[in-house]
């Protein structure tokens, strides 16, 4: 057996999304997606899953090209998604070029995700230094170091260079990094997905129509 064979075989001996979750009706669904994606994160939270925020950003670039990355939710206000991250980041200069973007939430323990598609606009800049003041100090210095994606020569220079982030982070609390921004991808479409013991799984699908949202099932 190769060893493309042996890596086969044992992803096929895997378990396909075996996370439970409660009896999902779509039937009982709210109007709305936020309402509901606010249920699943919070049932995500209280059953322990481990970083229930967590969600893949995916965005496309002026040149056409996909990318990916994981960060953190920070809020969901009238079906837009918030997060943030400094508005020279390779993220945000992919959505600057082109706005169009979805966020994946994967919970693997309670048998869910859902996928936000939507355009992302910038808030303003005191939203942006509202929530870097809020950040721990560790995660004020990493900002702060910045170079974020650039080239990096060792780990040497990026712990000096966090170090003394750090320091200035802990010495002035009111200290913002003018490019930390915070971002809201609004929906246009939202897809609940959860396994179904005995079958294969629930698809609900909001869309958006007009001022409000249309919902319905979809094939798995």
């Amino acid at each position: 057996m190769t060893r493309d064979d042996r890596l086969r075989a044992r992803l096929r001996a895997l378990p396909s999304f075996a996370g439970s979750a409660e009896p999902f009706d779509p039937a009982t669904a709210p109007p709305t997606p936020g309402g509901l994606f606010v249920d699943w994160l919070l049932e995500a939270v209280d059953s322990g899953a481990p970083s229930p925020q967590g969600a893949v950003l995916s965005t496309v670039g002026s040149d056409g090209v996909v990318s990916a990355r994981t960060l953190i939710v920070k809020d969901v206000v009238d079906d837009a998604w918030l997060f943030a991250t400094e508005s020279t980041s390779p993220k945000a200069r992919e959505l600057s070029a082109n706005p169009s973007a979805a966020l994946t939430f994967f919970w693997p323990t309670r048998g869910r995700q859902v996928k936000v598609a939507g355009s992302v606009r910038r808030l303003p800049d005191a939203e942006g230094a509202a929530d870097f003041r809020a950040r721990p100090p560790q995660s004020r210095a990493t900002s702060l170091v910045g170079h974020q994606s650039e080239p990096l020569g060792s780990i040497e220079e990026l712990q000096a260079a966090y170090d003394a982030a750090l320091a200035r982070a802990e010495s002035d609390p009111g200290l913002v990094e003018p490019a930390w921004s915070v971002y809201a991808l609004d929906a246009r479409s939202v897809e609940f997905w959860q396994t179904a013991p005995g079958r294969s799984a629930t698809r609900l699908v909001y869309r958006r129509d007009g001022d409000g949202w249309s919902s319905g099932l979809l094939w798995p």
